[in-house]
């Protein structure tokens, strides 16, 4: 088997395998045997019936699909410790060749973690707390009031301090990943519009747009998503914000008691949310 990296750029990398047919044969072999092992055969007992029983009775594509499994799994499992990758998403695959008695040629396009350029978010924020102060806006620390005012003018700062840093804040990200946002979010467009008895032609009509502008928005949203959630990821490492067991603990003990326990195993997750609402208050009380 042999594997070359073809290319990597926009935070994609690309490599080309070739695997003989010698090792194809090996290998589908390998993959019969795996699946007599679970496979109910009229007449035997479960991961019982001979392998050309098993064979005849499932058909050549099952057997192939769980080879083109199983190699897929492995080619990319060691291509990812050999140079060190950080996937972000499933790796795209395309069968190249795959006829029989031939080299078998795949494809795996994998998308790397994104990456982001800061701007400089302290000046983002002084910049802004100037225009705020000229505008007569709230400024943290100007004002303690708690008043239904006061809470709409710090939104308005900390909403036009995101605003902001999404706009200047550089992102390399795969297309892979923004292809794969859109498909799941056009898949959930057309379950929502479906249940309001429409198709998605008629909604497309009703809202005088086209599936391309569609897309069009979904992928800066998807831009500005990716732009906001690393630029405050970052920006927590650099100002060394942290959560500790007691924060999530004291979240966790706020949950209904039915809930706590599922909760507790997920804490990561309620780490991550505490986490990011620090940073963005640390961006709103600069």
């Amino acid at each position: 088997m042999n594997t070359t990296k073809i290319s990597e750029e926009k935070r994609t990398a690309l490599y080309e395998v070739v695997i003989p047919a010698q090792d194809i044969k090996v290998r589908y072999d390998t993959a019969l045997k795996k699946i007599s092992q679970t496979a109910d055969i009229e007449g035997f007992r479960k991961g019982k019936a001979p392998l050309e029983m098993v064979s005849k009775t499932i058909g050549h594509e099952s057997i192939y699909d769980q080879l083109l499994q199983d190699l897929v799994s492995d080619v990319y499992q060691k291509i990812l410790e050999k140079d060190s990758l950080r996937p972000f998403i499933s790796p795209k695959i395309e069968l190249k060749n795959a006829k029989e008695d031939e080299d078998w040629v795949i494809n795996i396009s994998i998308a790397i973690e994104p990456r982001v350029t800061l701007p400089d978010y302290k000046k983002i924020i002084a910049d802004i707390r100037a225009e705020t102060k000229k505008d007569n806006i709230w400024v943290p620390g100007k004002d303690e009031k708690t008043d239904a005012a006061s809470v709409k003018k710090r939104e308005k700062f900390l909403n036009a301090v995101l605003r902001s840093l999404i706009d200047k804040t550089q992102i390399e990200l795969s297309p892979l990943i923004i292809d794969e946002e859109i498909t799941q979010r056009l898949s959930r467009l057309v379950d929502d519009v479906r249940k309001i008895g429409l198709t998605i032609d008629a909604y497309l009509r009703s809202r005088q747009i086209t599936q391309d502008k569609i897309k069009e928005e979904f992928t800066k949203d998807i831009i500005d998503t990716y732009k906001l959630e690393f630029a405050l990821n970052e920006i927590g490492d650099k100002e060394n914000i942290t959560v500790e067991k007691e924060e999530i603990d004291t979240l966790l003990k706020k949950l209904p008691e039915k809930d706590r326990h599922e909760a507790e195993k997920n804490s990561y997750m309620y780490s991550a949310m505490i986490r990011k609402q620090k940073i963005i208050d640390f961006l709103g009380s600069s």
